[in-house]
């Protein structure tokens, strides 16, 4: 079945990574085999959004791939994937294939080579099993073996056939289902909506690494992710995903949050929604364990601690502290998405925060000033490096920052006297 939707393709700006793909395709029909842009692009293209990358599907083996092209690197040769270098970008190559039983939910135990048709039917949702022919007779053409346009055109999420047999399959299905209804504004098709609710406690047999790559794809678009966060609680897979089951929630924090905000904030807002206030004074216990949940890199568990951490100084102990420590808290590397969080928490909090940072910036001395004193300034003062050094580097900043000493030679008294006479 085809559409003719190329006038639509056609208007759109033609990508080093389209120009490339279509170059490979037009090389493999150019030998007898059938090629054609296939899945996310196609879905992508036909959504008027931009493609994240083109992929090509042929009737051609990995073998025939390989001598036809210059640069190619197997990527999965026995599942029939071959990514193809000649024209600047790498493009993945697939073969038509059916695929055997999933005995690990996750990869079929093995493929047999196929047709389109065949190939479109392994595919999980049927917005993604579309493929474009770039050289139909009437232009651009869409191939469509599984009413994908139509689900398009109702802006609906279908699994491909029995949408049991796809979860059970890769149980990933799930969250991927849900990263689609969000990112595309799609309604879940009723049996499709009801297999994943049905079978929510499978995902807790999906590794970390995988789940972790979905949820921060979806929190990493900020347009969607409150729906994200919304479908997943409504389907129970947030209790798979951490093991916590929770009442129903609106998720107001998540809601409020701008949509420029990092992944992690969005996932930190997340974590106040679900958990409650608590989690502003328990920051790094709660990062440990949504680290373990979601396969946080370093980076990412520090940024979802910190954010949260600054949120709780700011609400819980603002009012006690001293002027550095205000300015240290205004000038610290995450605050930019803190505030961001805050300003989603707590209007009245962000009011006061933003009017005492102001006054603050405006004293005459300023939130973060260059240091007079580091540890250059101390060895050059005849000091012993040690252990001491940074209480006292830290010391005599804060008297920096509240305006106690005025001058390079200010600091350098206290300093002497800081490690003559230890607080």
């Amino acid at each position: 079945m085809t559409s003719a939707w190329g006038e639509v393709v056609t208007r759109r700006t033609r990508l080093k990574d389209r120009e490339a793909a279509v170059r490979i395709i037009e090389i493999l029909r150019g030998r007898g085999f059938e090629a054609y842009l296939a899945g996310g692009c196609v879905r992508d293209e036909l959504l008027g959004e931009k493609p994240k990358d083109y992929d090509v599907a042929t009737s051609a083996h990995p073998e025939d791939i390989g001598s036809m092209f210059e640069r190619t690197a197997s990527v999965g040769a026995s599942f029939g994937v071959m990514l193809v270098r000649d024209f600047g970008a790498t493009i993945e190559v697939a073969t038509f294939r059916a695929d055997g039983p999933y005995g690990d939910s996750r990869r079929p135990d093995h493929v047999e080579f196929s047709t389109a048709d065949q190939d479109a039917q392994r595919r999980d949702f049927t917005i993604n099993a579309l493929f474009l022919d770039p050289f139909g007779e009437d232009g651009e053409e869409v191939i469509d073996y599984v009413d994908g346009l139509k689900d398009l055109d109702a802006m609906v999420l279908r699994a491909v056939g029995d949408p049991e047999d796809r979860l059970a399959e890769d149980h990933l299905r799930a969250l991927r289902g849900v990263r689609f209804a969000s990112r595309y504004g799609l309604t879940m098709e009723e049996g499709t909506r009801d297999a994943i609710f049905e079978h929510a406690a499978e995902l807790e047999g999906v590794s970390v690494e995988r789940i972790g790559d979905e949820v921060k794809r979806m929190m990493g678009h900020g347009k969607s992710r409150h729906r994200a966060a919304t479908l997943m609680h409504e389907l129970e897979l947030d209790h798979a995903i951490f093991g916590e089951a929770v009442g129903a929630h609106a998720l107001p924090v998540l809601k409020r949050l701008g949509a420029r905000a990092h992944a992690m904030t969005g996932v930190a807002a997340w974590a106040l929604d679900r958990l409650g206030d608590g989690v502003l004074d328990e920051a790094s216990a709660y990062a440990t364990g949504w680290r373990g949940a979601l396969d946080m890199s370093n980076d990412e568990s520090t940024h979802f601690a910190k954010v949260l951490g600054f949120v709780g100084r700011v609400v819980r102990e603002w009012d006690t502290m001293s002027v550095a420590q205000r300015k240290r808290v205004a000038s610290s590397a995450h605050e930019g998405e803190g505030r961001k969080l805050l300003r989603a928490y707590s209007a009245k909090d962000t009011k006061r925060y933003i009017a005492d940072v102001e006054a603050l910036s405006g004293d005459g001395i300023g939130v973060a000033p260059e240091a007079w004193i580091g540890g250059d300034e101390l060895i050059s003062m005849g000091l012993t490096p040690g252990p001491s050094f940074k209480r006292v580097i830290d010391e005599v900043y804060d008297a920096q920052l509240e305006g106690r000493v005025s001058s390079m030679e200010e600091a350098c008294n206290l300093a002497r006297e800081l490690f003559v006479n230890p607080a």
